[in-house]
C-alpha cells in the first residue's frame, strides 16, 4: 500500500528491514506554520518546545518521526545537514539554520537494538523525499513498531505506518501516523482490528509488568492548506491527537509517548477560507483512520 500527504509536502522513508527499525522525514513546503500536541506521559524528542505557543517560531523545514528511541533523534542531524546543503532554513547572519523537529518511537525490542537511525539514515530518508505517493506499513519509522502489548511484549501483534484523507466539503486534512501502541487497535465497529493474542479480551490490571511497557508511542502528522495562526494549529494538532483516543484502546498511558504535529501549508491564491470547526473534525477522522490503514 501508499500513501502520500499532498499539499506539497514530502515524505520520504528509510527502512532496514533486517533490523527492524528505519525512520521517516517530512519535508513541508516555505512560509508553513507548525505546532504540535503531546499527549504521552514518555516521549521522546527533540525541538519540540519550539513549537509551543508561547515561542516565536511558526516554521519548521523538516520533521522526523524515526524509531531507535532516543538514540534515533540522530536521524534529525543528518536532516538537518541535509537542509542546509540546499540553503533551506532560517538565514542568520553567518549560516542557514533548519528547524527540524523529530519525535522517537522504541523499537528496540522488535530486531537488533543496536541498530538505530543516524546521521546517514536521515540524509537518505531526504534523498527518498517526494510528493509522489510512498509505501506505507512496515517501512520507515514503523518499520519495528507493535500494537497490544498490554498483556505483555511476547502478546504483540504488528504496527505500521499509515496515510489518510478526510474531506468535506472543499476543506481537506492528510494525516500521516506510526502506530507503536501499547492498546489495542479498534475497528469502526468497537471490534478488535489489530491487537493483542492474549486469551483475556480485556486489559486487566494494567499493566501486568512495568518492565515491558516504556516502549510504547502513537506518532502523527496532519497536514492542511490553510492560513491559519500557530494558536489554530495548535488546536489542530489536539483534534489529530483525539483520533489516537477514539481508535487506540488504552491510549495515552503513562507509558505510552504520543505526540501530533500540526502543519498548515500557506493556501494558493484564490483558496476559500479555512474553516476550523470543518477541520478539526477532519483530523480526528484522518487520524483514525490512518492508525487503522497502519495495521491492516
Amino acid at each position: 500500500m501508499t500513501g502520500s500527504l499532498g499539499f506539497g509536502f514530502k515524505v520520504g522513508h528509510y527502512t532496514d528491514a533486517e533490523a527492524l527499525t528505519g525512520c521517516t522525514v517530512v519535508l513541508p513546503p516555505a512560509g508553513n506554520v507548525t505546532s504540535c500536541d503531546i499527549r504521552g506521559s514518555s516521549p521522546g524528542s527533540r525541538e519540540l518546545v519550539l513549537l509551543d505557543l508561547d515561542r516565536r517560531l511558526t516554521e519548521t523545514h523538516g520533521i522526523v518521526l524515526t524509531g531507535g528511541s532516543a538514540f534515533g533523534l540522530a536521524s534529525a542531524d543528518g536532516v538537518a545537514s541535509w537542509l542546509a546543503e540546499r540553503g533551506i532554513g532560517y538565514q542568520t547572519p553567518v549560516a542557514t539554520v533548519p528547524i527540524v523537529p523529530a519525535a522517537v518511537v522504541f523499537d528496540l525490542g522488535s530486531g537488533d537494538p543496536m541498530t538505530r537511525p543516524g546521521h546517514a539514515e536521515g540524509r537518505a530518508a531526504c534523498d527518498a523525499a517526494t510528493e509522489a505517493a510512498v509505501a506505507s506499513g512496515r517501512v520507515g519509522a514503523g518499520s519495528g513498531t507493535t500494537v497490544g502489548k498490554w498483556a505483555g511484549f511476547e502478546f504483540a501483534a504488528p504496527g505500521g505506518l499509515g496515510f489518510s484523507r478526510a474531506e468535506h466539503g472543499d476543506a481537506a486534512v492528510t494525516a500521516l501516523v506510526v502506530v507503536n501502541a501499547v492498546g489495542d487497535i479498534m475497528a469502526a465497529d468497537g471490534s478488535v482490528l489489530r491487537g493483542t493474542s492474549a486469551p483475556a479480551a480485556e486489559p486487566k490490571e494494567l499493566l501486568p509488568d512495568d518492565k515491558d511497557f516504556p516502549t510504547n508511542t502513537v506518532l502523527a502528522l496532519v497536514a492542511v492548506e490553510a492560513s491559519l495562526t500557530k494558536q489554530e494549529v495548535r488546536w489542530l494538532a489536539g483534534r489529530g491527537s483525539d483520533g489516537i483516543t477514539t481508535v487506540v484502546r488504552p491510549a495515552h498511558t503513562r507509558y505510552d509517548g504520543d505526540v501530533t504535529f500540526a502543519v498548515a501549508a500557506p493556501p494558493r491564491a484564490g483558496s476559500a477560507p479555512a474553516n476550523l470547526d470543518i477541520l478539526g473534525p477532519l483530523a480526528t477522522q484522518a487520524v483514525a483512520a490512518a492508525i487503522r490503514a497502519a495495521v491492516v
